[in-house]
Formats: structure tokens, sequence, C-alpha cells
């Protein structure tokens, strides 16, 4: 198995091999395989206890003198040994607190002595009804305001952030955030198969059929419910007739927001190679290269800085690392090696 791999020099590791059966190494099946779930995946979800964070003033303008809210799942380890932290994960588009991915993870992380908070990005989950606003990946500071109240809660122990797909891209502008403004106990940041270049990933995800059918439907069946709870202030209607996510996202802009263009939205929140010169906290990301969305090459251009390591494994597909026969999610062993 070959591994392109840029390593931290302070912190050299080997990481845990992911090589799945040869009938399981496509990107478009391990991306598939990804909502698999076995009982032990379900760990995170005892004891869990459902946190409501204030994300400070809402920057869309729909509730005026009103702080956002932004809801997380708190869980607490579950190992006999001290607690070795907290850690946020947030999920990618139109995923959750509870998607699968987050509930491996979680479950990894609390087996292993981490404490874990999982948070809702707005309009994800069940979340829709607390924020009259719209979603927009751009809202990076309420985040980052309920960032830094789970940070808090991390005490004197090591914090750390975890995201994939859109959330990695979340993590990784929050790790940017950090430099500028430290956040508490920040150890170390962790992104899988972040999205770094939103304009390409998009066109890329219309390509795939399959893909665009999914991500389609659960952003409709989102903004019905929003539509739904908040009558007076939104129709979608139109949205229907559009076959394709950026034909969708250029009509939301037009009639939601301030962007002109999906083009000026997209790059609001991408992230070019030269941004990640300031990183200023242990930033690591996985991704693999068969990612039928997040194209392997946009890491390869990723400057060398020693706070930053690159991990390109030859498969997983979009937040995948699963194997079968029997089910074997990897990606909490990897998340594990990544932290420690």
């Amino acid at each position: 198995m070959t591994i392109h791999t840029r390593y931290n020099p302070n912190q050299q590791k080997r990481l845990y091999p992911f090589q799945p059966k040869r009938f399981l190494r496509h990107g478009s099946l391990q991306t598939l395989l990804s909502r698999l779930q076995s009982s032990g995946d379900l760990l995170v979800n005892q004891g869990e206890q459902p946190l409501l964070l204030d994300g400070g003033s809402d920057v869309t303008g729909m509730d005026e003198g009103r702080s956002v809210r932004l809801l997380g799942y708190y869980t607490p380890h579950k190992s006999s040994v001290p607690r070795r932290g907290l850690v946020m994960t947030l999920h990618g588009w139109e995923g959750c607190s509870h998607s699968s991915y987050n509930l491996v993870v979680g479950s990894a992380l609390v087996a292993a002595g981490y404490d874990v908070l999982r948070l809702n990005l707005r309009d994800h989950g069940p979340t829709h009804g607390l924020n009259r606003g719209i979603f927009y990946v751009t809202l990076l500071d309420e985040v980052l305001a309920a960032t830094r109240q789970a940070a808090a809660l991390a005490g004197s122990d090591p914090f750390y952030i975890f995201g994939a797909s859109l959330g990695g891209n979340f993590a990784l502008r929050l790790a940017l955030a950090h430099a500028a403004a430290p956040i508490h106990s920040l150890a170390g940041v962790v992104a899988i198969n972040p999205v770094l270049n939103p304009s390409r990933s998009s066109d890329l995800l219309d390509s795939h059929g399959w893909i665009r059918f999914y991500f389609r439907r659960r952003w409709l069946a989102s903004l019905r419910t929003k539509q739904r709870l908040f009558p007076d202030s939104y129709d979608f209607g139109p949205l229907e007739q559009l076959a394709t996510i950026r034909e969708m996202t250029e009509w939301m802009l037009r009639r939601y927001s301030q962007y002109p263009d999906a083009e000026s939205y997209f790059a609001a929140y991408g992230l070019p190679s030269q941004r990640f010169e300031y990183l200023t906290t242990p930033t690591t990301i996985l991704t693999a290269a068969d990612d039928p969305i997040i194209p392997a090459e946009d890491f390869y251009r990723l400057p060398n800085h020693p706070l930053l390591s690159v991990h390109v494994l030859p498969s997983g597909g979009h937040v995948g690392y699963t194997d079968l026969f029997p089910l074997r999610h990897l990606l909490g062993p990897l998340v594990l090696e990544l932290l420690t």
C-alpha cells in the first residue's frame, strides 16, 4: 500500500493500516460503505447530553437582537483511564451529530478516554427551528463562538477539533482563526477529506449522478423543513425544478444572500494553499486518492509547514475507510492514531 505522507517532523507517527479487500478499493463504493453501522458504533449515543451553545449575534439579519443557538451532544468518556481530553466533532454538509462517521469516530474516542461534543451546524440535525436565518458555510463566527464554549468544557485538559468533509473545512478555518485569537487549550485539529476548493468540489459532486441525487434530495428536504417552520420568510419552491447543486446554489444566493454568485460564495470559504502558512496549532489532514468529490491534487499543493501533516491514502473514498466480512470501520482507529 502506498501512502503519500508529509509528516510533521515534531510528531513522526505510523498510520493505522487501511487496506480493504481488493474488490472494495473503489472510491464510490467506499463512500457508500461509510453509511453502514455496527452496534459498537453507537457507544457515543449512550449517556449523551444535549447542550445549547451561544453562537453570538446573528449576522444573517433574520433574528435581530437574538443570539444564534447551536445544538451539540456531549458524551463523557467510557474508559477506566483518566480523561485524555475533549474532542469537538464537526459533520459534513447535510450530515449531523448522528451521522455514521460521527458515531464511528465518537464511539472510538469515548472508548479510548476522550470526552466528545458533537456539534450540529445551523439547520443540520434537529436544529432548523433554532434560528430563522438559513445556513451558509461562511457563517464561521457562530461556529467559532460555540467552539470557544466547547473548549471551556475541557478545563485544563487538551481540546481537539475533528471535522469531516465540509466539517473538515470548518475545522481548518477554526485552526486558522486560532492563530489570530487563540482557542482555550486547543492541542490539535484533524480534518478528514476536507473541502479546500468548493467550486471544483461542487462540479465534481454534480458530475456523479448518484452523489448529486443524494445531496440534492437531502438539501431539498432540509429546505422544506425550514420553509415549513418559517413560511413568512422563505419560498424554496422554484428549487424543485433545478437539477444541479450549482444551479440551486446560484438561485439561493441571488434570493437569500449578499453574494452575487456561486463563485464569490465559494471563494469566501475556500482554502488556498497560502493560508496554511499561518497555522499555529498542530493540524493533520487525512484524505483518500480515490475520493470522488475532493481531488487529491488539492493536498499536494499545500505548503511544507512544521505544524501541518498531510496523509493521502490510496483508498477510502469520501469519508469511507470501511472493510467488510466482517464490517470494520477504520476511521476510528485512524483518528485515534492522528490524535496521539
